[in-house]
């Protein structure tokens, strides 16, 4: 029986190459085993069409595997593609190993991750979802193992293989779940009514998305975010105010990074993490420009918010890391509002994203002049709470303003307008 609380993690990298493009997917699974704790001792590739439906690899291949296994006895092997319950039972027929995809290799990397009581509830209904479609080839995986590398995080201490049981789980992790998103909905509605821009950071898994959170926001009194160099450093989304050089305060979140295949379980179990996106009024994409992989992060990017349905949204395209040696051309989008080159590291080009994010800011604005009559004191005191004041001045009929104002503010005190005095 293997322990993997008490033994340490050496595993083969086994991959399918269906595209020509294989390299740069098994560096990035060996940087998600890195992430995970896992050493690394060799990586088998077959270039092939598909994976086999019984073995993944092919019978020829899976007798160079047994070879591999006797060469550097590993007691993991990660698969980099999400694997079928009868290819898990098959190869753990044939390999008294630790049988991991790359699905399972993320969400175990999300369970060390999730800090907050929602990012750990998230991620265990992922890790049930995933395995309640998997008990029976899994079966036997699980009951050789007594901890570790895949069966780590808020369900490790028993995982129980009746369906029944984890069905009941499911439906309680669902149910706190919706509580969660009723509260932050609440929240959301609240920042909404008071008129607040938002913006959120999103982009590929440690393209520097934290480190430009807390460059923008750690000046202005905020608490810093949590920064690694690794792959999903953060999971909980975090906001802050953010005051910009014109004197408007809006809201700046950090968000979950993408990954090329990100688990639909996890999409589906982040549903209300992901929505802090939804409610942006203007998304900054960030990408890291000294990545050779650059312009194919960008697209997982792009295509993972299309996925999620938030593809009209507008964006300014953040390149991080320009401290570092990067490669020209650089990336571009058409989609993009702005582009702006910066690195978070060195501070270079803070003035710049500060100035695009108020740009758009100001563009979703219009000015206003309103004659509030005296008798009407609580639209007064939206009007201070929520508008810009360019003027304000006591008539005989009324309070005049001169705002600045956005949308939803527009509409509220359209039957007040009045032409300039």
């Amino acid at each position: 029986m293997y322990d993997m609380k008490n033994e340490e993690a050496v595993a083969l990298l086994i991959g399918i190459d269906s595209d020509g493009n294989i390299g740069n997917s098994m560096e990035e699974l060996a940087e998600l085993a890195k992430t995970a704790g896992i050493n690394v001792a060799d990586a088998l590739t077959q270039k092939r069409e598909r994976p086999s439906p019984a073995t993944y690899l092919g019978k020829g291949k899976v007798d160079e595997l047994e070879d591999l296994v006797h060469e550097h006895s590993p007691n993991i092997l990660i698969f980099n593609d999400e694997l079928t319950p009868a290819q898990f039972r098959n190869l753990s027929d044939r390999f008294d190993c630790n049988i991991i995809d790359r699905t399972l290799l993320i969400l175990d990397i999300f369970a060390m991750r999730a800090n907050s009581a929602e990012g750990k509830l998230q991620v265990e209904l992922a890790q049930l979802r995933y395995r309640m479609s998997r008990l029976s080839g899994m079966g036997k995986m699980l009951s050789r193992l007594g901890g570790g590398i895949g069966t780590r995080g808020p369900g490790e201490t028993k995982l129980e293989t009746d369906r029944r049981h984890i069905r009941s789980r499911l439906l309680n992790l669902e149910n706190e779940l919706k509580e969660i998103r009723k509260n932050r909905d609440t929240m959301r509605k609240r920042r909404e009514k008071q008129g607040v821009f938002q913006a959120a950071l999103v982009g590929y898994t440690n393209a520097g998305k934290s480190s430009i959170m807390n460059l923008l926001t750690t000046d202005q009194g905020n608490e810093g975010v949590y920064v690694a160099d690794k792959l999903f450093a953060t999971l909980d989304t975090t906001v802050r105010r953010l005051a910009l050089p014109g004197g408007t305060e809006i809201l700046l979140s950090d968000t979950v990074g993408f990954i090329e295949r990100l688990p639909h379980h996890l999409v589906k179990a982040f549903r209300a993490t992901l929505e802090e996106l939804a409610y942006a009024d203007i998304l900054i994409v960030v990408v890291d420009a000294a990545s050779p992989q650059r312009e194919q992060h960008l697209q997982v990017v792009i295509s993972t918010l299309n996925e999620l349905n938030f593809n009209e949204k507008k964006f300014i395209l953040a390149l991080n890391k320009m401290d570092k040696d990067v490669q020209l051309p650089l990336p571009t989008s058409t989609m993009a509002e702005l582009t702006v080159e910066m690195s978070a590291l060195t501070g270079v080009g803070r003035d710049s994203i500060l100035a695009a994010i108020e740009q758009i800011s100001n563009s979703s604005k219009s000015r206003l002049c309103v004659l509030i009559p005296y008798a009407d004191s609580k639209i007064v005191s939206y009007i201070h709470e929520n508008c810009e004041i360019i003027e304000e001045s006591h008539e005989e009929l009324g309070t005049y303003f001169e705002l600045i104002v956005d949308e939803e503010s527009k509409n509220r005190l359209e039957g007040y307008k009045v032409v300039a005095v």
